[in-house]
C-alpha cells in the first residue's frame, strides 16, 4: 500500500527531481531573481539539510501550462536519464480542467507513466488534486478532480508510491494560500505543501502545514464583489483568451533546473 501515514521512517535522499506543470514549477511564489520558487524548491531545501554537506543534488523539470502527455514526452525521459533517488510526479491537472476531458482516460495515461518511472528511478511520490469546493473558477470541476484524485491514490497503491495528498490539506482551502489569480498557490501555500511533502516521507518539520490561519476580519458583500470583478478582468479573461487561441503560459518556457545540481 502507498505509505502517506506521516509515520514512515525517514531516509536520506541524495538526489531529487521534480516533474510537472506550474504547480511544481512554483508559479505564485516569485523569488528575488524573478524566477519562481515553489513547494518543490522549498522541499528540496529540507532534503538538502538532511544529506551530508554538498552531497545533495536537485533538478526541477516542471514547466507551467503543460498537459500530461507533454510532461510524459518531455520530462519523464529526462527524469529517467537523471535516475535520482526521489521523483515527485504531479501531472494531469491541466487536462482535467479542460472541457470534455475524461478523468478515467487521463488516469490511465498517468498510470503508464508511473509504471515507466518506478521501473527506472528510486522512489516516486505522486500528488493528488486539491479540493476545489471554495475555488470560484474550479468549483464546478470538483467531481472530476475528485475522480482523478481517487485514481491517483489507487495507482499509488498498485506501485508502492508515497502520496502527497493535497485534497486532505485543509489549510490550503483558505484564500490566503492562493495567489491573486486563484489558480496557483501563494508563497505561504507553497510552503505548507513543502512541509506536507516532507511529512509524507517521515521527515520531522518545524511547523504543522495544517495549522490554522489567524482569523480574518469579516468581508462585506460589496468588497467580495469588487474583488471578483478585478479577478475576472485581470486573470480570468486572459486565461480564457489563451485557451481560445490555443496558447499556453508555458510556450517558450524551459525548465529552470534541467540537471541535478547542488542547491
Amino acid at each position: 500500500m502507498a505509505d502517506d501515514s506521516r509515520t514512515r521512517t525517514s531516509g536520506t535522499f541524495g538526489s531529487y527531481a521534480a516533474i510537472g506543470d506550474s504547480f511544481t514549477e512554483g508559479v505564485g511564489d516569485p523569488g528575488p531573481d524573478g524566477a519562481f520558487v515553489g513547494w518543490a524548491d522549498r522541499f528540496a531545501v529540507i532534503l538538502d539539510d538532511l544529506a551530508p554537506e554538498g552531497a545533495f543534488r536537485y533538478a526541477n523539470l516542471a514547466v507551467r501550462g503543460k498537459l500530461l502527455d507533454q510532461i510524459v514526452a518531455d520530462q519523464v525521459p529526462r527524469a529517467k536519464e537523471l535516475a535520482p533517488d526521489l521523483v515527485s510526479f504531479c501531472a494531469g491537472g491541466n487536462d482535467i480542467i479542460r472541457p470534455g476531458t475524461d478523468p478515467d482516460d487521463v488516469a490511465a495515461r498517468f498510470e503508464r507513466a508511473v509504471a515507466d518511472l518506478t521501473s527506472s528511478v528510486g522512489t516516486v511520490m505522486v500528488t493528488t488534486g486539491f479540493d476545489t469546493r471554495d475555488v470560484p473558477v474550479l468549483r464546478h470541476l470538483r467531481g472530476k478532480i475528485a475522480t482523478y484524485t481517487a485514481h491517483v491514490r489507487a495507482i499509488a497503491d498498485r506501485y508502492g508510491c508515497p502520496v502527497l495528498d493535497l485534497w486532505s490539506l485543509r489549510s490550503v482551502q483558505d484564500r490566503r494560500a492562493w495567489d491573486a489569480d486563484r489558480l496557483h498557490l501563494s508563497p505561504e501555500g507553497h510552503t505548507r505543501v513543502a512541509l506536507r511533502a516532507a511529512q509524507v516521507l517521515g521527515i520531522e518539520v518545524p511547523a504543522d502545514p495544517d495549522q490554522p490561519w489567524p482569523p480574518l476580519p469579516p468581508r462585506g458583500a460589496l468588497e467580495v464583489r469588487r474583488d471578483d470583478i478585478h479577478w475576472a478582468r485581470d486573470h480570468l479573461v486572459p486565461w480564457i483568451g489563451r485557451r481560445l487561441r490555443g496558447q499556453s503560459s508555458g510556450d517558450h518556457v524551459e525548465a529552470k533546473r534541467p540537471d541535478l545540481m547542488p542547491l
